[in-house]
Formats: structure tokens, sequence, C-alpha cells
């Protein structure tokens, strides 16, 4: 079992800067693919981006260039650089975790934990 609690969200400006982090806990953290997804009012989950358990990353098309993920084994925690934040970042954001695995991080049923959420709200 894992828990996941996300911190960091809050309200900002356009263009602000936002750094969300994920915590974890259990042993095994370095083991688990960590993702950030993402849902507005209305809309559907979206995929924002993933770390794998190897380290590389990958992100959805909207926010490539502007977010970054990187992960810290030694404090089981993910985080999310958030840059030149905009109006439509405006969301709950979750952080998931699944047990190793590759491809498809897109994917959320693919996630075998979730966390809270944490409300990120830009304004113009």
């Amino acid at each position: 079992q894992v828990q996941l609690v996300e911190s960091g969200g809050g309200l900002v400006q356009a263009g602000d800067s936002l750094r969300l982090s994920c915590a974890a806990s259990g042993r095994t953290f370095s083991r688990y693919t960590m993702g950030w997804f993402r849902q507005a009012p209305g809309k559907e989950r979206e995929f924002v981006g993933a770390i794998s358990w190897s380290s590389s990353t990958y992100y959805g098309d909207s926010v490539k260039g502007r977010f970054t993920i990187s992960r810290d084994n030694a404090k089981n925690t993910v985080y999310l650089q958030m840059n030149s934040l905009k109006p439509e970042d405006t969301a709950v954001y979750y952080c998931a975790a699944r047990f190793l695995g590759s491809g498809s991080y897109h994917y959320h049923p693919l996630y075998d934990y979730w966390g809270q959420g944490t409300q990120v709200t830009v304004s113009s």
C-alpha cells in the first residue's frame, strides 16, 4: 500500500511559477513510476507528465517546455515544477503511482495509487 500526499498548490497569476510536491509512504518508492494528472471542472482527467522508476520523463503536449518533473528517492518525493503558468492550467492536480511499469504513461487507469489532489488556480 502506498499513500500519496500532494502539497504546494495555490492561487497565482499568469506567468508565475509554482512547485507541487507529492510525498509517498513506503520503502520501495524508487521502484514506482510516478505520474501527475489534472482535472478541471467539467473536463476529463488530463495527463500532465510522468517520471519512470528509471527517471525518464514524459509530458503532455499542453505543458511540454513549461513543466518539469523530478524525483528525490531519498525523500520519497516527486516534484512538479510549473513555469509560465496560464489560466488554462487551473485544475486540481493529482499525483499517482504505479509499480515499475513502462509505457502508456498517459493512461490513468494503469496507476494503482492516487493522492487527494491539490488545487492550482491561475488568474489572468
